[in-house]
C-alpha cells in the first residue's frame, strides 16, 4: 500500500483524504501511476483562484473551462461573469471548484487503472 504523502506530497487536507481511500487497493505500481496520471489532470485551487480573479480584469469563466464546465464557461464569458456575481461566488468557492474537479479526476483515473 503507497503513502499517499510520498506519491503526491503537493495535495493536502481533504483531497489527500480522498485520493488515498481511491488508491488504498492499489499495489505500488498501480499507485504510482495513479499519481502520474492524476498529477497531469488536476487543478492547483490557487490556479483556480486567479483565473478568477481574471474574471474581474473582463475575461470571465475562464475557471470554468479549465474544470471542463464549458456551459458555465460560455455563461460567464458572455454575462461578464453574470454580471459579477457568478464570478463573485466562484471566488469563494474556488477550493470546491477546484476539489469537485479533482475528485472526478481521480475517479476516472482510477477507474481506467482499475480495467488495466
Amino acid at each position: 500500500m503507497a503513502n499517499v504523502y510520498e506519491l503526491m506530497p503537493e495535495i493536502m487536507g481533504e483531497e489527500q483524504i480522498f485520493v488515498a481511500s481511491i488508491i488504498k487497493n492499489f499495489d505500488d505500481q498501480k499507485a504510482q501511476q495513479f499519481a502520474n496520471v492524476y498529477r497531469t489532470r488536476r487543478r492547483d485551487p490557487q490556479t483556480i483562484l486567479l483565473l478568477t480573479l481574471v474574471g474581474f480584469l473582463g475575461i470571465a469563466g475562464i475557471q470554468r473551462f479549465i474544470t471542463d464546465r464549458m456551459g458555465l464557461g460560455i455563461l460567464y464569458l458572455l454575462t461578464g461573469g453574470i454580471c459579477m456575481i457568478g464570478t463573485i461566488i466562484d471566488l469563494i468557492n474556488y477550493k470546491k471548484i477546484a476539489f469537485e474537479y479533482n475528485q472526478k479526476q481521480a475517479m476516472e483515473i482510477a477507474a481506467m487503472i482499475r480495467a488495466v
